[in-house]
């Protein structure tokens, strides 16, 4: 049992993050012993416990009193390092002129930024940057792009996992990883344009000639596509007369078809407009009217049918959702009508969100949100590959989005070619096997047709994913076995020293993959700093039990 010392204000940071790393702890109780005392601050340190761990980007008086000598405090993004891993922070830091074992040190000035020592039989680790703060920024503001590529909360979490065992002590966790699988795969597709019909001589016309005509010979002749591309984005381009007449066959309208071709049996998620022609509300007024959209969902009423009946899901790809409770709560009952769903899942067009969304859509009744991400690069927004409550909810989770094919392969973005763009992923998927969690992907409706032509890497992204054992789920599925996790309670008896008991909540719903129990060895005190092969063993939870019955005893 961990026991937190942190301020009040930061309870709710707290809490999600013992969500997210999910292992036994509570705030500090005065009649209660600890063996782990984790104090964010000056709070008062329990001395009798046999590790406390510090974290503050300041000086304390606890630092006054042990006689730790502190740099000068930082107020800007710095990165730390430790054995193999950059560490970004973004509040307050500071580092330290002495250290007995450094844990971390900064990047730029190779000053200790943590480290540890032993006094008699106790251990203490003080650490300059304050976890929740950190916490804080990555659940709310995120990530810049500049380091879009580092799992931030997953490393914070791991660095204080390590820290815990390396001092002989042992630890259990339910960790973000279903049972039977390495992670969780969830393939989604925003339908933007599943008409080329529906396209007369506007920005998406005027654009896909644009880049068939030019752009792609361009890259054939830098080296960056194939003859086989180019003529088959110019013959898509002479029989855009064709289709207009209806004599020729639309090429973007068969999407559903063209990912089962590809997907071959694999559930995903697709997220659908609600309303034709409607820019809606921008983050500084109204938006472009570019944003607006040439089709409604009840225009495609026949391809949601067809995706409904082969498992598939269908969400709702808001317009004003993200800002407006009223006008979600009208998007989502179109698509409620068109799915006879009653959970709808949401992802914003254009990806838009402010601090208050999840609140907004929350209130409107939408099932979960998966907007967070960048349109411009790759990586972790919000520092996780895990679902998470965003701290202006009370029940909805969002599940963050790490891949997006335009963000990938667009000249204004990243630019990529097929190999580079596997070069860039090829990182994403080591993370999602070490650190368990979601791995999300967007690939748009049109990305496999003309003019775009990216099924070969998506085929490609596919068969890695493959490669590593994921459980590929729908969104809805992904948000609900972490619900499922979360519902998971620790408990402690007297009668029983050292045992952790773990009870579901009765309404778990058990066609989702298991939960498991894991359960870390205690390591040498030459571990804290040792990033190896994690020693630890992995136990079933039973699935069976009801809310008054404990499933897993473990000593």
């Amino acid at each position: 049992m961990i026991g937190v010392i942190a301020d009040p204000a930061d309870q709710s940071v707290v809490r999600e993050f013992f969500e997210l790393f999910k292992t036994p702890w509570e705030f500090c109780r005065t009649n209660r012993r600890y063996e782990v005392v984790l104090c964010a601050g000056d709070g008062p340190i329990d001395a009798t416990a046999k590790l406390v761990i510090l974290y503050a980007g300041r000086k304390t008086h606890h630092d006054d009193e042990r006689g730790i000598q502190i740099c000068p405090q930082r107020d800007h993004t710095c990165i730390l390092l430790d054995i193999e891993h950059q560490i970004p922070i973004y509040g307050n830091s500071v580092t330290f002129t002495e250290a007995e074992m450094g844990l971390l040190t900064q990047e730029e000035s190779g000053e200790c930024a943590a480290f540890f020592e032993r006094i008699e039989d106790k251990a203490f680790v003080r650490v300059g940057y304050d976890l929740f703060a950190e916490i804080r920024t990555l659940l709310t503001s995120g990530q810049p792009t500049a380091q879009a590529h580092l799992p931030a909360l997953e490393l914070h979490i791991a660095l204080l996992r390590r820290w815990i065992t390396g001092c002989g002590i042992s630890l259990v966790e339910i960790p973000p990883v279903p049972a039977g699988y390495q992670f969780i795969a969830c393939l989604t597709h925003d339908v933007d344009h599943p008409c080329v019909r529906r396209h007369k001589w506007d920005h998406t016309t005027i654009g896909f000639l644009f880049r068939t005509l030019a752009f792609w010979l361009w890259d054939l002749v830098r080296g960056r596509t194939t003859l086989q591309n180019v003529l088959t984005n110019w013959k898509a381009t002479l029989k855009l007369p064709l289709i207009h007449l209806g004599l020729a066959k639309d090429f973007w309208s068969d999407f559903d078809e063209q990912y089962s071709a590809v997907e071959k049996g694999l559930t995903s998620t697709f997220f659908v407009i609600p309303f034709k022609g409607n820019a809606g509300i921008g983050l500084q007024g109204k938006a472009p009217q570019r944003r607006a959209a040439g089709y409604g969902a009840r225009d495609v009423a026949d391809t949601i049918r067809k995706l409904k009946s082969t498992c598939h899901e269908v969400g709702l790809h808001g317009i004003d959702a993200w800002c407006d409770s009223a006008k979600a709560r009208e998007e989502l009952e179109e698509i409620r009508r068109l799915t006879g769903a009653s959970e709808i899942g949401v992802r914003m067009h254009w990806l838009y969100h402010n601090g208050q969304s999840a609140a907004v859509l929350e209130k409107a009744g939408a099932g979960y949100d998966s907007t967070v991400g960048y349109n411009v690069t790759v990586g972790y927004r919000a520092g996780t590959t895990q679902a998470f409550m965003p701290l202006e909810a009370t029940c909805m989770l969002e599940l963050p989005m790490h891949v997006m094919d335009t963000a990938l392969f667009y000249l204004s973005y990243l630019g990529l070619t097929h190999r580079e763009a596997m070069e860039r992923l090829a990182p994403m998927f080591a993370s999602a096997v070490q650190f368990g969690g979601c791995l999300t992907v967007n690939w748009h409706d049109r990305s496999l047709a003309p003019e775009r032509l990216w099924g070969v890497t998506y085929g490609e992204l596919l068969r890695q994913l493959k490669m590593r054992n994921p459980w590929f789920a729908t969104a809805g599925d992904a948000v609900s076995w972490f619900k499922k996790r979360r519902s998971a309670v620790f408990e402690t008896h007297g009668s029983e020293p050292g045992a952790a008991h773990v009870r579901l909540a009765a309404n778990c719903t058990h066609h989702l993959p298991g939960l498991r129990l894991r359960v870390h060895k205690a390591g040498a005190s030459s571990t804290l700093v040792d990033s190896g092969a994690e020693d630890y063993i992995d136990l079933p939870v039973d699935e069976s039990v009801t809310a008054a019955t404990p499933s897993v005893t473990c000593q």
